[in-house]
């Protein structure tokens, strides 16, 4: 029998089981921990933050701060910046993983796969040729190469850069 190692999964198995209190992006958005809960950029009117559990490495989500379920929800203010944050992010992501092609999507409602239907939330896979291999299709397991650690410090050393270049 092949073993696949991966203590960093024990954390949503765990989590999976249990009754949860108020939204995650909420709280972690009221925390003001940004290293510790992985957000690595924030605007006026929405923030952005390392997927915990990505689909891929460098997976990020891009999250309005406040709590609404669609996008119609949102004011004119807000789509404006939150599309500006998306579009900063994918450059970022773009720069700091240098990724051939991206995934962006938005699951709206637990019956299109929104794991927190409640606050809505854009996507930011980024891909690889490849990346999706024999391991997922063949024995239902997917490879994460990086750790969410150093996607983190890549992301916020290339946002670093680019604030050095602006400023010159």
């Amino acid at each position: 029998m092949d073993i696949l190692w991966a203590p960093w999964r024990e954390k949503y198995i765990e989590q999976s089981g249990m009754k949860k209190e108020g939204c995650v992006f909420c709280q972690i958005l009221r925390d003001k921990k940004d290293a510790k809960h992985f957000i690595f950029l924030r605007s006026s009117h929405a923030f952005a933050v390392l997927n915990i559990f990505p689909f891929n490495g460098g997976h990020v989500l891009v999250i309005p701060n406040r709590h609404i379920g669609d996008l119609s929800d949102l004011s004119t203010d807000e789509r404006a910046d939150l599309m500006e944050l998306l579009i900063d992010v994918k450059e970022l992501v773009a720069v700091a993983l240098k990724p051939e092609a991206f995934n962006i999507g938005v699951n709206l409602g637990a019956a299109a796969g929104a794991g927190i239907p409640e606050h809505m939330h854009i996507h930011v896979v980024p891909r690889w040729k490849g990346d999706v291999n024999f391991m997922p299709a063949i024995f239902g397991t997917k490879v994460i190469p990086v750790s969410l650690d150093k996607v983190y410090k890549r992301l916020k050393d290339a946002d670093k850069a680019r604030h050095r270049k602006v400023g010159k």
